[in-house]
C-alpha cells in the first residue's frame, strides 16, 4: 500500500520586502511579493527524501491561501512532490492558526493521509503550534520540532535537538511531524522538474467542500487579533566616534546614555 504523505505549506510575505498590516489589521499581502515559506520547503525536502525510501510513496502538497498561493504550490510541486490541493475561499481572509488548523484538518480528512510534515513555524506569523493543534484535530500523535525523520515498518522516527541534550522519538503511523531548518537543505527546482511541475494535479476546495461554516474561520472566527500596529520608525543617521584616544570613554559614554550598559 501506498505512503500517503502530506506537506501543508504557506504563502508567505517575501521577507526581504517592506512588510506592513492592511487597514483590517491583517498582513498586507498586495503590496508585497510572495513565496514558498522557506520553513516549509525543508518539509517538501524530508517527505521527497522519506518517499525515496519508501517502496511506495504519493506526496500532496496541501495550502490555504488566495490565488497567489498557487505559487507555493507549484515551487513545492517543481522540487519532486506528485500533487496539490489548494484551499481558497474569501471567507477564509483573517483566519488565525485555530482556523486554518480546522480548514487544514478537513482537507487532510478528505485526501488521505499516513503522514503529515509540516514547518517548524511560518515566517509570517512565526507561532510554531500549528501542528501540535492539527495533530490534536486529527486525533493522532504528533513529533514535532525534529532535526532527522525517517519512517519505517509504520513508524516514524526521529531526532529533536535541545540546548541540552537531543531526544530519539517515535509514533505509530498516522501521525504529524514538523521539522526544524537543520533537517537538511532543501534542494533546488531542477529544469525538468519546473516543467512537469505545469502537468502535476492541482485541485481546488473551499469551505463548503470541507463542510466549514464561515462563522469558524476568517477575523470573526478568530481566536486571536491585532489591537493595534504603530509603523516602525524611519532609520535614522547613527553617531560616529571619532577615536582621538578617547574614543573608548566616548563609546561607553554613548552606551550608557542608551542604558545598554
Amino acid at each position: 500500500m501506498s505512503l500517503r504523505i502530506v506537506v501543508c505549506v504557506k504563502y508567505v510575505p517575501d521577507a526581504t520586502g517592506d512588510r506592513h498590516f492592511a487597514d483590517d489589521l491583517t498582513v498586507d499581502r498586495d503590496d508585497v511579493d510572495g513565496l514558498l515559506s522557506e520553513l516549509d520547503e525543508y518539509a517538501v525536502e524530508q517527505a521527497l527524501q522519506i518517499a525515496d525510501e519508501a517502496d511506495d510513496a504519493e506526496i500532496t502538497v496541501l495550502t490555504v491561501g488566495p490565488e497567489d498561493a498557487k505559487d507555493a504550490l507549484r515551487k513545492a510541486l517543481s522540487m519532486g512532490a506528485d500533487k496539490a490541493v489548494h484551499v481558497e475561499d474569501d471567507d477564509l481572509h483573517g483566519s488565525d492558526v485555530m482556523g486554518t488548523s480546522l480548514v487544514l484538518a478537513k482537507a487532510i480528512e478528505k485526501t488521505g493521509y499516513d503522514l503529515v510534515i509540516c514547518g517548524m513555524a511560518s515566517t509570517d506569523g512565526s507561532m510554531g503550534v500549528l501542528p501540535a493543534i492539527l495533530a490534536e484535530r486529527l486525533g493522532v500523535p504528533q513529533v514535532t520540532l525534529l532535526s532527522e525523520v525517517s519512517v519505517e515498518d509504520g513508524t516514524v522516527k526521529g531526532r529533536r535537538d535541545g540546548d541540552a541534550a537531543s531526544e530519539q522519538l517515535e509514533a505509530s503511523l498516522p501521525a504529524v511531524v514538523s521539522v526544524t531548518d537543520q533537517s537538511g537543505e532543501a534542494r533546488y527546482p531542477s529544469f525538468k522538474g519546473i516543467m512537469a511541475a505545469k502537468k502535476k494535479p492541482v485541485e481546488s476546495l473551499d469551505l463548503d467542500d470541507l463542510e466549514i461554516d464561515a462563522d469558524e474561520v476568517g477575523l470573526e472566527g478568530s481566536w486571536t487579533k491585532v489591537d493595534s500596529a504603530t509603523e516602525r520608525p524611519a532609520r535614522t543617521a547613527g553617531t560616529i566616534v571619532k577615536d582621538e584616544g578617547e574614543g573608548g570613554k566616548q563609546l561607553a559614554e554613548f552606551l550608557a546614555g542608551q542604558k545598554f550598559i
